[in-house]
């Protein structure tokens, strides 16, 4: 694959070139993966390290109390695997009566944590050094402490708003009562003495053990449902990936709960399109993009659950004439409203990695909406997740709340193959933003040559919760006001996300990784 070397977007960054790469949102953790290659890791121990590393200097995004998915290339066979924890067997709709939406804080938006459970399992089928040695960096960052990194200090100003009557988390994350400013010190002993107990017992104690009985112990002083049975049970699965051609690629998501069908759908309608007839950054490219992410979003609304509750098929959803008949229904000159509303998350962290074996890896791991539920389990500095918000309490939907289900899931990993062989390892973090991002970087990328830094550093457009569309502040005013007079609603001057990517693309001889400009980390390699 070659890819222009123009850049024709403002940047902060240079894509980065080298046979052993990693990206990630935090600098420190994208050391934390490099290292791990040197001693002779490859590219899954590289990104567990590199995740666990996350929960330390990213609390504002995930943490040990968070869920974590993945898609690995082995070198000769793609794996995924769906790390999301099922809401506590005890939870029924009933439980949720007096509610007219699911709760967002507090025990009765937890679900049992998915994280270490993802980190042992992928670190026992691929990792090449021992599992305790991946925990190093992450250990040592929490017992000495790191210097606050600047989008993430403004995102930890806000959750301490959010959560300034939690009493845990403010012992565990405000310092003095405040959160942390860039450049300022901080570390969480407790986080490292837990760490260590899980790395020690390979994530027993999390599941089993002395972890778990605080969790529960926790749980039943302050109302929550959650059980030793709950989390003992709990084991992420290994997956099939699922795809979508495109302009003769495949690109690869994990199956529902997750979002990811979001962005296939979204392909195959352009894939009857044919958006390379349309300059980049027109309006008639974005009106095409826009127009096929509303269809996908309002069908995801609709479909989207546990597997196990869904009563249409993955295969049904990703139906070709189907993609054929709505793609045949889009009008140059008028835009379409259908309606839809998805969870939005505020905390997401995604990250790529790939050795010089030929191993790839896209690995993404989230709290949910920032630091999660604000539930803080006491001496231990695990914040635990609000996935549970991520259900519905609509009669009758397949994602309607219940006992031992996993909810609809944001965050959602990617690779983009061709002729059974990798081509990209990426994720776009930011809630509902994710599918969209990922349909934005494969056009860039694959319909108008970007190279990877490029296409990320693009202005992106969005289409909000309530199918109007915004766009960043350097998005080309012209277009947007085209855009306007085909009918599209643009939502001006609302605080939103357009998520961090970070990618891996493979090259002839090494790869070509890039690293989000609009989060603080960076892309590295050797």
């Amino acid at each position: 694959m070659t890819h222009s070397q123009q850049f024709p977007y403002p940047s902060q960054r240079m894509p980065v070139h080298a046979r052993n790469v990693v990206a990630t949102s935090q600098p420190i953790a994208t050391q934390a993966g490099l290292e791990t290659l040197r001693r002779g890791g490859n590219a899954v121990d590289a990104a567990v390290a590199t995740a666990i590393t996350l929960t330390v200097v990213e609390p504002t995004s995930n943490g040990i109390g968070g869920d974590a998915f993945a898609i690995v290339w082995d070198g000769k066979q793609l794996h995924g695997f769906n790390g999301s924890g099922r809401s506590p067997k005890s939870w029924a709709r009933a439980r949720f009566a007096s509610r007219r939406e699911m709760p967002q804080l507090g025990w009765d938006s937890v679900t049992v944590p998915g994280a270490v459970d993802a980190w042992r399992q992928l670190s026992e089928r691929f990792g090449k050094l021992p599992f305790a040695e991946l925990f190093a960096p992450a250990i040592r960052y929490a017992r000495e402490g790191f210097a606050v990194t600047p989008i993430t200090a403004a995102a930890w100003a806000v959750s301490a708003e959010r959560f300034a009557d939690c009493v845990e988390f403010a012992a565990a994350f405000l310092p003095q009562g405040a959160a942390p400013r860039a450049g300022e010190w901080f570390g969480c002993p407790a986080q490292a003495a837990t760490l260590e107990e899980i790395a020690a017992t390979k994530g027993a104690s999390f599941y089993g053990g002395a972890i778990a009985e605080r969790i529960v112990e926790h749980a039943s002083v302050n109302g929550g449902a959650m059980s030793l049975e709950d989390l003992s049970s709990h084991s992420g699965e290994w997956v099939e990936t699922i795809s979508q051609e495109y302009h003769g690629l495949d690109v690869h998501e994990l199956p529902p709960n997750g979002q990811g069908i979001v962005a296939l759908i979204a392909l195959g309608i352009l894939r009857h399109l044919d958006l390379r007839r349309s300059p980049v950054d027109s309006a008639d490219s974005v009106h095409l993009q826009i127009e096929a992410m509303k269809v996908a979003f309002a069908v995801a609304r609709r479909h989207i659950a546990d597997d196990a509750s869904m009563t249409l098929s993955v295969a049904e959803i990703l139906d070709k004439q189907y993609f054929a008949a709505r793609a045949g229904e889009i009008r140059m000159d008028r835009a379409a409203i259908p309606p839809f509303r998805m969870p939005t998350d505020h905390g997401t962290v995604n990250l790529a990695t790939a050795d010089a074996d030929g191993m790839m890896v896209s690995f993404i791991q989230s709290n949910f909406m920032g630091f999660g539920s604000g539930v803080v389990i006491p001496d231990t500095g695990i914040a635990l997740q609000n996935r549970g918000a991520g259900f519905t309490l609509e009669r009758g939907h397949p994602n309607e709340v219940d006992g031992g289900k996993r909810p609809y899931h944001t965050i959602i990993p990617a690779m983009v193959m061709r002729d059974g062989e990798p081509l990209m390892s990426f994720g776009v973090m930011g809630g509902h933003f994710q599918p969209q991002g990922h349909v934005q970087m494969v056009t860039r990328i694959f319909d108008y040559g970007h190279n990877p830094q490029a296409a990320s550093d693009a202005p992106r457009w969005q289409v909000t919760e309530d199918s109007r569309v915004t766009f960043e502040s350097h998005f080309a005013r012209d277009v947007i006001e085209e855009l306007r007079r085909r009918g599209h609603v643009i939502a001006e001057n609302i605080t939103t996300q357009f998520g961090g990517a970070q990618i891996v693309q493979r090259l002839k001889d090494g790869y070509c990784a890039a690293s989000d400009h609009r989060k603080d980390g960076c892309a590295a390699g050797f």
